[in-house]
């Protein structure tokens, strides 16, 4: 990354800003913005996140807003109510109470003297969830939104509930804002009542994953703040970014189908991450991007931001399975509509079937019916559901997931296929339980036999008919069911094998169903849907190539102890115990400028005992530290999720120590009713 210093306007900063909001409550912001901007007000442009402005997001922060606000913008990073040095306590996410919180902060902004009166939002997964949803609120003063990694269906497209199947990430995520939302303020900041503060949180938060167990179906819960129930409500532009390696790749499609506004799409090969901060590479210069488009919808500059595509999209090339990437070759592709007319997907056969390791091919014998009743094994290579490169964490060789699953391949390819979209499996099936599952994956398989997986899906099978709305299968019945698999842009060289597999388990991604089912397939009248752009298309690229990444210099910090990051699988074949175990620890951490020492460890763990169903359990452990001086909190959290038949079982403790002494704990001990599930 370039970093830029000589920028169009000076600027001012401020540390901590109160803002107040209509119950009271105060949040606290940090504000850049031009030193001119007092006698020549600015637009305003919001990022609001729990992730405390102060510390844990402080070196990130000082890459883009300062750069933003170089260029003539004032940039307010604003923590939500009970986050940092905000008062109050954060119960969940997306409340009403949020986003209600965030249109009074927006309100506010455009009542300073150094603001015009126009405002934007900004953010990265919750602070494009945020800038979403309050766009469909349609505050006054917001006229446009730039929003990475984000989904406007907070059930089916989230970490929740893919396909209305369970995903272990609903428990990461959940242990991820356990922690967060029990942290304490800065006393340096809040002055003395920072105990007080802290204890409101620990006193008032509950495990995040009992109330998301509490709605295992779409109901109003999860419907609320779901941006695709009305796209109608949004009337901002849109600026939607994502990439193919991150769990919200879909969300960027679905936005440019079904909105009515001007709107920009862009999906490279990231993972969950800014796109000038890319990883996988290759980054791209985003914040030049983003002020451009600022410029054109908040200052009205005739810059011809929406000339070109309305999706640019990276075109994956081949490449070896592995866990981690640098970079992922390819080349940018553009589309002036999606849909797009120029992906054409029709409905094929599904490839001949093949077995045995030297692929044998059975389609002439007339397979007819074909049955798999997978493993638990199967998933263990899948990696994260949202990559974050860190661990590295993407899906190793499909090869032995292979081994426990139905496989479905291609012909050696002749000439170069493209795929830019989101595959389909429809499936004329039975099932031999009530409650079952199927995760399909399409790999690219080089001449060697390796298999790279170029995506997935899972579906609940008690939700083929309406996702998010089960109803138990009668086992031994026909029905039709339809896979949608996450979309990608993606390139199979001649010589390669496209593959399909089906599968009856995928964990630990997705939960397994109470019991272990037979999924029977009936080849003839199931079929495989690919996006495929044909490689004579142009590549209708944007009428500016996409410049080096650049930003200010990051704030300086200074490594205390080692980080350490783990990702392994571990087979006892003794016991027959299998499991994950992750570990992502950023070791402690001191921010130079303010003598902040931060200390963050996560450290998940997925166990089975050989084929049981019940016996998948799932355990997070997060640790949060602070020190300054003689003050030093630590906040630990802890969870385990297991099951039976019939229930969700789940334990969890939250403690809270200062100086080294436990003064806060608590235990909770709670059971939940399976819902199909």
């Amino acid at each position: 990354m370039r970093f830029v210093s000589n920028l169009p306007c000076a600027t001012t900063e401020e540390d901590h800003v109160t803002i107040p909001v209509s119950d009271g409550t105060r949040l606290s912001a940090r504000v850049w913005r031009p030193t001119a901007s007092d006698q020549e007000p600015v637009p305003a442009v919001l990022e609001y996140i729990p992730y405390r402005k102060g510390d844990l997001t402080a070196v990130r922060d000082s890459i883009h807003h300062p750069y933003i606000a170089g260029h003539g913008y004032a940039c307010v990073r604003v923590d939500l109510r009970g986050t940092g040095e905000s008062e109050g306590v954060l119960r969940d996410e997306y409340l009403e109470q949020e986003q209600a919180d965030a249109e009074d902060v927006l309100a506010w902004l455009a009542a300073q003297p150094w603001c015009d009166g126009n405002t934007g939002m900004m953010g990265l997964s919750w602070g494009a969830f945020a800038a979403l949803q309050v766009a469909a609120r349609q505050p006054e003063s917001l006229r446009a939104i730039v929003i990475a990694s984000f989904t406007d269906d907070r059930y089916a497209d989230d970490m929740h509930y893919m396909g209305g199947q369970l995903l272990s990430d609903n428990l990461a995520e959940a242990g991820t804002m356990f922690a967060y939302a029990t942290c304490p303020p800065d006393p340096a900041v809040v002055g003395g009542r920072w105990r007080e503060m802290w204890r409101e949180r620990l006193e008032n938060t509950r495990p995040w994953a009992l109330e998301w167990l509490s709605h295992q179906r779409r109901d109003a819960y999860w419907r609320h703040a779901s941006v695709c129930e009305d796209y109608s409500s949004v009337r901002c532009p849109v600026l939607a970014s994502s990439g193919w390696a991150d769990g919200y790749s879909n969300a960027v499609t679905r936005l440019l189908g079904g909105l009515d506004v001007p709107r920009k799409g862009l999906i490279g090969p990231w993972s969950h991450k800014f796109p000038h901060l890319g990883e996988p590479g290759p980054a791209i210069g985003y914040l030049q991007e983003v002020v451009r488009w600022w410029d054109h919808w908040l200052k009205g500059a005739d810059n011809g931001v929406m000339d070109g595509p309305m999706l640019s999209a990276w075109m994956q090339d081949s490449v070896p399975p592995s866990t981690s990437y640098e970079t992922r070759p390819g080349r940018w592709v553009g589309e002036p509509d999606w849909p797009s007319p120029h992906v054409r997907s029709a409905a094929r056969p599904l490839f001949r079937h093949r077995i045995g390791g030297d692929g044998e091919d059975c389609g002439d014998r007339g397979c007819g019916v074909l049955t798999v009743r997978s493993p638990l094994s199967v998933g263990q290579f899948a990696g994260k559901w949202a990559s974050y490169n860190a661990p590295p964490d993407l899906p190793y060789d499909q090869r032995e997931e292979d081994g426990g699953s139905l496989v479905f391949d291609s012909d050696r390819l002749t000439e170069r296929v493209e795929i830019l979209g989101s595959p389909t499996v429809e499936l004329d099936l039975s099932v031999s339980e009530p409650v079952a599952m199927v995760a399909a994956r399409i790999s690219d398989v080089d001449p060697d036999g390796r298999a790279t997986r170029v995506t997935y899906g899972v579906l609940n099978l008690a939700h083929h008919e309406t996702i998010g709305e089960p109803e138990p299968l009668e086992p031994g019945r026909r029905y039709r069911a339809t896979v949608q698999l996450n979309g990608v842009a993606q390139a199979f060289p001649p010589g390669h094998r496209i593959r399909l597999s089906l599968s009856t388990s995928y964990w630990p991604l997705a939960w397994p169903p109470p019991r272990p089912a037979t999924l029977s397939v009936y080849e003839g009248t199931s079929t495989l849907t690919l996006p495929v752009r044909p490689t004579t298309e142009p590549d209708r690229l944007p009428p500016r190539p996409f410049g080096e990444p650049e930003g200010t210099r990051p704030l300086t910090v200074s490594q205390l102890t080692a980080p350490e990051e783990r990702w392994e699988v571990k087979r006892d074949l003794i016991g027959y115990n299998s499991e994950l175990e992750i570990v992502k620890d950023r070791g402690l951490a001191r921010l130079d400028d303010t003598g902040m020492e931060v200390g963050r460890r996560a450290y998940e763990r997925y166990a089975t005992v050989a084929d049981d169903f019940t016996s998948a359990a799932g355990e997070t452990l997060w640790t949060m530290r602070f020190r300054r001086g003689d003050w030093d909190v630590k906040v630990v959290t802890h969870q385990k999720l297991r099951c039976s038949e019939t229930e969700f079982v789940i334990d969890a403790t939250l403690d809270g120590y200062e100086n080294d002494r436990r003064v806060f704990s608590r235990t909770w001990n709670e059971k939940l009713p399976r819902d199909c599930l």
